[in-house]
C-alpha cells in the first residue's frame, strides 16, 4: 500500500512537495484554508531564481542597518514597534545569528539548495516559461558597486558565476530598457518565471496524478498517539496520514505550538505592482541594490516589488510602504515616474521569516512522522522544487541531497 501523505498548506512550497511526492507514488493530501483562487506571497512575488542570494537575511550589519530603517516607513526594511514576546524572541536570535562565522557555514547550503532547485526548474518537465537570461544586481552608487564586487568575489569562490559591469556594459546585456546607473552585478546563472503559471502547471500535474486537495479547509488540531501524528482533524472531518508535512508559511509557527515545537517565525510582509502595459520592458531581472527593489520581466508586463514589513499577520496595505516603491523605481528606470503606478492595484504577501534567514527543512525528533518545510522567507519560490524534491527524499527513505543540519526544526527547541 502507498503512503498516505497529508499536505499542511498549498503555496508554492506545499504544491513542490505534493508534486514529488505524488511521482514517487504516494497518496497525497494537500490541506489549504484558502480558497483555490487566492493571492498568498506565492502569487505576486517576483517570480525569481536566485543562487545569487547565497547570503541569509542574518548578516553582519543588518541588525544596524534594520535600526537604521526602521524609523523610515518608506524603507526597505520596517519592524512595527510593538511589545510582543514572539517578536522579542525572534529578534534575539536574529542578532545571535547575525555573525561572520554563521553566514560562512550558511552560505553554501543555501548555494546548494538554489542550484538544485534550478536544476529542478529545468528537469521537472512542465510549461511555465522559465526565462534563463540572468540577472542584474543594479548600482546608482560607487561605493554600492564596490560592496556589490566583494559579493561577486565571494559568489564565484563558491562556483556561483559573477561578473562586475559598469553602466555602459550593463546597457549593452539589457538595451531595450534605460537605466541611470553606475554599474552593476551579473549572475547568469539566476532566472525568472511567472508564479501563477508554474502554480497553475503544477497544480494541473496534480489533478491528473489523482492528489486530493482540500480548499477552504481549516486544520483544527491532530490526533496524536505517543510520538506519531495519526490524524490531521480540520473543518471537514479528520484526514489519517502516515506522514504529515506542515508548510503553512507564516502559519505554520502557531501550528507548532500545539505539537510542543518551537518555529521562531515573523511575517515579512512584502508588496509588489504589477504594470500590463509597461513604457519599457527589460529583458533580465534585476535588484536596486540600494532601494531593495526587485524588477521582473513578467509574460509582457512588469513587476516591481519590495520591502520586508514586519507587523504582524496584518495583511492590509500601507500606503506609505507603497509609496517607497513607487518612488524608488524611477531612480533606476528613469523613463518611468511614480506616476506609472497611480492605477495600479498594490499586491501584498506574507512571507514566513525565520530568525537566522535559514528554512526550516526536515524532520523533528518530538513527531516521528511530521516533517517541516516552512521558513523560506523572499526565497519560498526560488527554492520550492529543491524543497520539495528533499521531502520526498526525505519520507521515501533517501539522503537529502543538501545537508539539513542548518535548516533543522529543532534548532531553536
Amino acid at each position: 500500500m502507498s503512503k498516505q501523505v497529508t499536505i499542511l498548506g498549498a503555496g508554492v512550497i506545499g504544491l513542490s512537495t505534493a508534486l514529488y511526492c505524488a511521482r514517487r507514488g504516494m497518496k497525497v493530501t494537500v490541506i489549504e484554508k484558502k480558497a483555490r483562487q487566492r493571492d498568498g506571497c506565492s502569487f505576486g512575488n517576483a517570480g525569481m531564481i536566485v543562487p545569487s542570494h547565497f547570503i541569509p537575511l542574518a548578516a553582519p550589519g543588518m541588525v544596524k542597518l534594520g535600526l537604521k530603517w526602521m524609523w523610515n516607513p518608506e524603507s526597505p526594511f520596517y519592524i512595527k514597534p510593538r511589545l510582543n514576546a514572539d517578536l522579542i524572541t525572534w529578534g534575539l536570535h536574529f542578532w545571535k545569528a547575525a555573525t561572520k562565522g554563521r553566514v560562512d557555514a550558511a552560505a553554501p547550503v543555501l548555494r546548494d539548495l538554489s542550484l538544485l532547485s534550478r536544476q529542478c526548474y529545468e528537469e521537472i518537465g512542465l510549461d511555465f516559461g522559465l526565462v534563463k537570461k540572468g540577472l542584474l544586481m543594479l548600482c546608482k552608487q560607487q561605493h554600492t558597486l564596490d560592496e556589490e564586487a566583494q559579493m561577486a568575489m565571494m559568489a564565484n569562490r563558491l562556483d556561483i558565476p559573477a561578473e562586475v559591469l559598469d553602466a555602459k556594459a550593463t546597457a549593452v546585456l539589457d538595451p531595450a530598457v534605460t537605466m541611470d546607473i553606475c554599474g552593476s552585478v551579473f549572475f547568469p546563472k539566476d532566472c525568472h518565471l511567472a508564479p501563477g503559471s508554474f502554480i497553475a502547471a503544477v497544480e494541473a500535474e496534480l489533478i491528473k496524478r489523482g492528489v486530493e486537495m482540500l480548499w477552504e479547509t481549516e486544520v483544527r488540531g491532530f490526533e496524536l498517539e505517543g510520538g506519531t501524528l495519526k490524524a490531521v482533524k480540520t473543518s471537514k472531518g479528520q484526514i489519517e496520514a502516515d506522514e504529515v508535512v506542515l508548510c503553512s508559511g507564516v502559519w505554520s509557527a502557531e501550528m507548532a505550538k500545539g505539537l510542543d515545537l518551537k518555529l521562531p517565525m515573523q511575517a515579512g510582509k512584502g508588496y509588489s505592482l504589477t504594470l500590463t502595459n509597461p513604457k519599457q520592458l527589460p529583458e533580465l531581472c534585476s535588484i536596486c541594490t540600494e532601494a531593495r527593489l526587485a524588477v521582473t520581466p513578467m509574460e509582457g508586463a512588469l513587476r516591481v516589488g519590495g520591502t520586508m514589513e514586519m507587523a504582524g499577520t496584518d495583511e492590509s496595505i500601507t500606503p506609505r510602504r507603497v509609496r517607497g516603491i513607487t518612488r524608488a523605481f524611477p531612480d533606476y528606470f528613469p523613463a518611468f515616474s511614480a506616476g506609472d503606478f497611480a492605477e495600479v492595484q498594490p499586491w501584498s504577501g506574507l512571507r514566513p521569516v525565520s530568525p537566522d534567514g535559514m528554512p526550516y527543512l526536515g524532520r523533528t525528533q518530538r513527531w516521528r512522522n511530521l516533517t517541516i518545510a516552512t521558513g523560506h522567507a523572499m526565497m519560498g519560490l526560488s527554492l520550492a522544487p529543491a524543497t520539495g524534491k528533499i521531502i520526498a527524499d526525505v519520507l521515501s527513505g533517501e539522503r537529502s541531497p543538501v545537508a539539513l543540519d542548518l535548516m533543522s526544526p529543532d534548532r531553536f527547541a
